[in-house]
């Protein structure tokens, strides 16, 4: 049995359930929607009646909320053993990633504005933005059929930033912080002494890193202002002792900034796929007592993969059961690659039988 300040519990509808035969529950900061499941066999036969699709829940470990959201699916299966009832669900960024954006139309748009008119037709109260200042979209229309994810990520990525839930269901739209200090260390020594790691997995790969990356671009005239063109900016992997240039085409680089911002966005992204650990350890707590949470940063020590660094944690899964007792995976990247720069979307207008009669098809941008 797990111990108290591990033990997964779920609230719904004012009562506490718990004593799950299986859990899991994940959390990555590139993927929208944490999931959750948990499994319990039923010992009368009945479900609860307050359990049922769409209900709100919220998860706990101990006493720390790790994650809110609703119940998606619930399967109950009868068998020669008994009856079991397994729950799935997500977080608040769930109705976001299904939904449509509300169709709307703004000028000079602060980037609260368009966040809110998104979340809050579905339902999303809690909105918080982290960051220092953030521009104004000289317009914004939303094009039919996008879903309402999409468009806040195409609004946070114009303005450097990135969305994701916290625990308590607040919508953020922030950025890394590579200033906090890491929350715990991970020791694998070949004498074992400190070892807190189950197992520590690294993987390594070149295939999408390049020596170096050029992005092309060019902006169309305006009744103010000429058109530019041959929009270059190259940016450089030093860490590549191969000789690998890629060159990207790229309509929304309208300036040399753009172009280059652009351009370490992609460097970033080789980066962050060419070299991942993946740590598994005992519980779902660090030493100090804290949930394994993504966005923190962890030093790494491992004699035998020579690895003495500090990494940053991009996503996590908790698991428990009778079976396995509580493990937590940790998934690490590189420390300071993620890196967010200012980078809007645009898309061609779409005319013709499947445009929708006055609106204009375009995205969030700036």
């Amino acid at each position: 049995m797990p111990t108290p300040d591990n033990a997964v519990n779920l609230m719904i509808g004012g009562h506490v359930h718990r004593n799950w035969s299986s859990y899991e529950i994940d959390s990555d900061l590139l993927i929208p929607a944490d999931a959750w499941s948990v499994s319990l066999g039923l010992a009368d036969g009945k479900i609860p009646a307050m359990v049922a699709p769409g209900v709100e829940v919220m998860v706990r470990i101990g006493n720390d909320t790790v994650l809110s959201g609703r119940i998606d699916d619930i399967d109950d299966h009868i068998h020669k053993d008994g009856h079991s009832l397994t729950l799935r669900g997500r977080d608040g960024a769930a109705v976001l990633v299904d939904c449509s954006a509300p169709i709307f139309t703004a000028k000079m748009a602060t980037l609260a504005e368009v966040v809110a008119s998104v979340a809050l037709v579905l339902g999303v109260r809690k909105i918080r933005i982290d960051a220092d200042s953030a521009g104004t979209a000289e317009k914004v229309n939303v094009e039919p059929g996008d879903t309402a994810w999409d468009t806040l990520v195409h609004a946070a990525e114009a303005n450097g930033l990135w969305p994701w839930f916290e625990p308590d269901g607040t919508l953020v739209i922030g950025g890394p912080d590579y200033t906090a200090p890491p929350v715990a260390s991970l020791v694998m020594r070949r004498n074992g002494k400190g070892n807190n790691v189950l197992s520590l997995r690294r993987s390594r790969s070149m295939a999408e890193r390049y020596s170096d990356i050029t992005v092309l671009g060019q902006s169309h005239g305006t009744s103010v202002e000429n058109g530019r063109h041959a929009i270059k900016s190259t940016v450089r992997d030093t860490a590549m002792s191969i000789y690998r240039p890629k060159v990207k085409v790229d309509h929304d680089a309208e300036s040399a900034e753009s172009a280059r911002a652009r351009a370490r966005k992609i460097l970033s992204d080789g980066r962050l796929k060419g070299l991942t650990l993946v740590a598994e350890v005992a519980g779902h707590r660090t030493s100090g007592g804290q949930l394994w949470q993504p966005g923190q940063r962890i030093h790494v020590l491992c004699e035998p993969l020579g690895i003495d660094a500090t990494f940053f944690l991009m996503a996590r899964t908790i698991q428990g059961g009778r079976a396995t007792g509580t493990i937590t995976r940790l998934t690490l990247k590189e420390d300071k690659v993620w890196v967010l720069d200012a980078h809007p979307h645009k898309r061609k207008h779409r005319r013709g039988k499947n445009a929708s009669a006055g609106l204009e098809a375009v995205d969030v941008s700036q």
